[in-house]
Parts: structure tokens; sequence; C-alpha cells
């Protein structure tokens, strides 16, 4: 692995950064609770959030930002207590993550939609002494196993209706109609059960904190629990700034001009979601939050509105915006407002990246990114200005260290050919918490393993192939999911494809490649599409990547970010096997 003369080693893909790139960056040695009072505190008039019909400032922000730190330390918050918060987009999302940060605490994103098992679970590793939520969550889920998590002391809870800008009429009305979730919270014997708008009554006394950047951590932050239990992710002030300025110097953004906002679906609970947050507000400009991603009619009412210069949001989201049959009423100007689309967390299929550009005035507008909770969470990206390659995820962050390597061997692969991708760098994590053997598999020798599987050409670009526990073999041969979910979806009658692998009876060690397909709006899976389909998968395929057998379903199960399941279906398929 230690060849001087290798395109990692010499990192071939500085020479395709846009010219404003530097190789090297500088990083602040403020705290990141610092960093972003600063931003909140330069332009106060200017809009800090939107949520429904709520303008907030800066302002506004940064003065229940210093209610909600005050509280906090008042309540026995020291540096390097967790404060979980298990909360959709909302203005208390917000305040509850730089609150923590401001002093020294470390916030814990919690998806709402977890299990009360799950959420204590996470309670329990994460060690979290503080837990915001919905009362609607409160009601139904925490309250069945508050005897379960002993070390959690204060419960705040918030209606998702609290900071929206709608009239009290239209509130009250959306409650008892039932589209509002809502709960009724009681107080529970040994714990602190405050409402949030209690907490912002607090009076703003908190105590500086000396923040060690590079040790202390930010952010424990789950990862999704593909194999296993969801581990703890420890980010440091450190790893989170070096990312911002990575990104903010690659998209050219290290401060926002007065009216400009970004619009995000990615809940705030996952880190590719708070960091838009986090990177929105580093540049001083507003963001637009959207609590529920499936309500594209109110994404695409807040585009015309608001008219954001960048949107970033996973694929499956980018084409059920497009095939909204609202999107014809946008202007074309608020399609040109939009500087950039930046597309992560799951592949997005070249033809349907062509076919989004084109219906969304979009030509070289469509960047993808490669990044994950471990690496802050921006690996790689296409570059802002210059050559967009499609289907790449793009060149390496600026201070970063990437390699290619055989899975098995270890070894550096040659350009062009499959590896895994294994990386260094200021942004990458330096651990799971209280999880020494995961640490053992996933960094060696000071590289983290991602566990994805790219290929990098002669300009450094990099195209995710699949992941390593998603590569199938068979008879031998290694088949990436991936690549068969791109030939496949270029077919135009298919909206998504999932390839998992099954076991084959008649070859021990070997797999038959499953092929479980979404056709489009309005297409029936008819013998002649399916013959067609079929046909087309002979003509593009090889013959061990071609899928022996095929299912047909009305939709495929996605996460909370849009990703499909595997998982789910893998589990289907072993229990049907």
């Amino acid at each position: 692995m230690q060849n001087p003369k290798s395109p990692y080693d010499s990192k071939i893909w500085v020479k395709s950064y846009d010219d404003h790139v530097k190789p090297n960056l500088e990083y602040s040695k403020e705290s990141l609770g610092e960093l972003f009072d600063d931003a909140m505190t330069k332009f106060p008039e200017r809009p800090a959030c939107f949520f429904m019909e709520r303008e907030m400032s800066f302002k506004e922000l940064k003065d229940y930002v210093h209610r909600f730190a005050t509280f906090l330390q008042k309540n026995g918050l020291k540096k390097g207590d967790r404060v979980a918060i298990n909360l959709p987009n909302c203005p208390q999302y917000l305040v509850a993550h730089l609150g923590t940060l401001l002093v020294g605490g470390v916030a814990s994103g919690c998806s709402p939609l977890l299990s009360p098992t799950e959420i204590a679970y996470q309670i329990n590793d994460s060690k979290a002494k503080f837990f915001v939520t919905l009362d609607a969550v409160y009601a139904k889920v925490l309250i069945k196993v508050l005897e379960k998590v002993p070390k959690l002391e204060c419960v705040i809870t918030t209606n998702i209706s609290d900071y929206m800008g709608l009239s009290k009429p239209i509130v009250f009305l959306g409650k008892l109609l039932g589209k509002i979730p809502k709960g009724k919270v009681k107080p529970y014997s040994g714990k602190l059960i405050l409402d949030f708008q209690e907490v912002m009554e607090s009076s703003i006394d908190f105590q500086e904190v000396e923040i060690d950047v590079k040790n202390d951590l930010a952010l424990l932050q789950y990862t999704g629990g593909t194999t296993g239990l969801p581990k703890g992710t420890e980010l440091t002030h450190a790893n989170i700034i070096a990312n911002l300025v990575q990104v903010a110097n690659w998209l050219d953004r290290r401060e926002a001009k007065e009216g400009e906002f970004n619009l995000s679906a990615f809940p705030l609970f996952h880190l590719a979601g708070l960091f838009m947050g986090m990177s929105t507000l580093y540049t001083s400009a507003g963001q637009i939050l959207i609590a529920n991603p499936r309500d594209t009619d109110h994404i695409i009412k807040e585009m015309m509105d608001k008219k954001p210069k960048l949107m970033v949001n996973v694929p499956t989201l980018f084409l059920s915006i497009k095939n909204n049959p609202t999107i014809k009423n946008v202007s074309k100007s608020i399609f040109d407002n939009v500087d950039v689309y930046i597309s992560g967390a799951a592949p997005f299929p070249a033809e349907a990246i062509r076919d989004f550009e084109d219906s969304m005035f979009a030509k070289n507008k469509l960047l993808e990114l490669y990044g994950m909770t471990e690496t802050s969470p921006v690996l790689t990206m296409n570059p802002f200005y210059g050559k967009k390659k499609i289907g790449t995820v793009g060149l390496p962050m600026p201070d970063t260290e990437l390699r290619l390597v055989d899975i098995e061997t270890g070894e550096q692969v040659e350009l062009g050919k499959p590896g895994e991708i294994i990386c260094k760098g200021p942004q990458v994590t330096r651990g799971y918490y209280n999880k020494p053997e995961a640490n053992e598999k996933t960094i060696i020798d000071g590289w983290l393993h991602t566990g994805d599987v790219g290929v990098m050409d002669e300009d450094g670009y990099i195209t995710i192939v699949d992941r390593t526990k998603d590569m199938l073999i068979v008879s031998g041969y290694k088949v990436y999911s991936v690549h068969v979910e791109d030939i496949l979806t270029k077919y135009p009658d298919i909206e998504l494809v999932a390839i998992i692998g099954l076991k084959d009876p008649d070859r021990p060690g070997s797999e038959t490649v499953k092929a479980i397909v979404q056709l489009k709006e309005g297409i029936q899976p008819t013998d002649t599409v399916k013959k067609n389909l079929k046909n087309y998968a002979s003509e593009h395929l090889s013959k061990y990547e071609n899928p022996r057998i095929w299912e047909f379903r009305e939709s495929l199960p996605l996460t909370a970010v849009g990703k499909i399941l595997k998982r789910s279906l893998r589990e289907e398929a072993t229990k049907n096997e």
C-alpha cells in the first residue's frame, strides 16, 4: 500500500479541481458554538429560516438558542453530556442543536420514526441526559420506555405547530382534524418533563465553556444500522468545521448574499440534512425547512415563493418533484435562479439525471456527491463550475487522502478497476462510541474503510459501483448491484429497481440475481412489458449479471431519506427461501 508513485498518493484528482479550489485549506480554531453564534450575529435582520408561513430572523433564532443553552446549563448539563433531538425539520430542532453546541454539549439526532425499543436503545447507548421530542412521540412512544432509560433526566416536548407562521384558528383546526400530530404530555416520576415554550422563557445567563476543538465531540450521530444495531459515530468540532470549510470553498459560497435561501427536505436528524442546515447557517444564508418530504406540492410552493439558490435532496425526491404535475406552473425564471441541485445518499442513475436536467431547465446543474456519517458527511463531490461527469460522485475534497484497494488483499487497485474506498482527512471520524470491535474492523492503520466499492478514472472522478455487502457472487463472478440497477433504470418503463442476491441452491457459495421493479405510473406489468424488459436486460447485461428472477411491485420500500430499503427486501426474500 506504500507506493509513492501511485495515482492515489499523487492525488491525481487535484488537476480536475475548479480554479478557485485549493488542495489545502485553513480551518477555524473556534468551536462550532462560537462559529454559529458569530454567523447569527453578523446579519441579525436577515431571515435565518422559514417554516410554513413563519419567518425567523437570525436575531430571533440567536435569542432562542441562548435561552435553550441557559436552560441546559441550569439543569445540570456539563461539557460532553448528550442531548438527543427527536424532531422533524422545524425551528425547534435548530434551536436545540445550536444551544447544545454553544455550552459544550454533544448533540445526537434521533429519528421520530423509530420504534420504542429503538429509541430506548439510542438513549441508553448514547447516555443521553436530555431528550427533545414531539408531544405526539412522547405520548405514543417514549412514555412506554421511560422506565428503561434510567440515565435520562429531562424530556422537553413540543408540537410541530408551535413555531409555524399559520394563524391560530388554522392551527387549532389542524389539530382538531388530526392533521397536525399531537399528544397529551403527562408528568413522569423521577424525570423533569417540560414544554419547549416553557424552556424559551428562560433568562439568558449561560456560562462560556472552553472547547478543545480537535478532541471534544460535537455530534454523536447514529448510523442507519443496516448491519446489526446502529452505531454512534463520534464527530468532533474539528471534523464538522473541516467539512463546512471544504464544502463552502468547493461551492464558492463562503458568505451568502442578501436574499439567498437554500432548500432541503433531508431530515435534520440525518447527518445529510443536519449538515445542510449547519452549512447554510455557516454561510449566513436562509434555510427553508421542510417537515414532510413527501409533500412535493408544498416543496414546489416554497420554490415559487422563496426562489432558492441551492437545493439538496435524495434522487427519489428530485424525481418526485419533477413528476409532480404542479411543477408545470413554475416559471422558468425560478429554475434559472437555482444555481445547483445537489444529490446524495443514494445513486442517481445517469439516464434519470439527464431526464431531470432536461425537465427542470437544469443543464449542468445536477451535482452528485458521496459521503457518509463517518466523513462528516461529504467525502467527494463533482465540481461546481467545471465538468460534472454524470454517473460519478466527483472528486475527493481538499486535504483528503483516498485510495481504492482490493477487498481481499488490501492492495491498491489500478485506475479503472473496482476497489473498496478507504480514506483519511480532517473530516473523518475517530471511530464509533464504545464499539471497539467495530473500530478495529472499520479503521485500519488510520484509514477509514467505507465498505463502498468504487472505480476512479484518469481524471480522479469516482464512480460508486456497490456496497461490499451488496456485491453478489454469481458462479465466481462479482456482480455489482448498483451497476445492474443503473443499466436497468435506463429502460424507459422503469421508475425504480432494486437488485438483491438469493442463495443458489444448485451452486453452494453462489447467488441468483433478483430484480424487484417499480414501473412508471400508468404502466402495467403485462406479459409484453415484461418480455420487452427482459430482452433489454439480455442485450445490455452480461449473462451472469442478468436477473434470473423478476418481481414487479406498485412501490418499493424507502427509508426516511428516500433510499431504497434493500435490507427489508433481503430479509423478506430470506424468509421466503
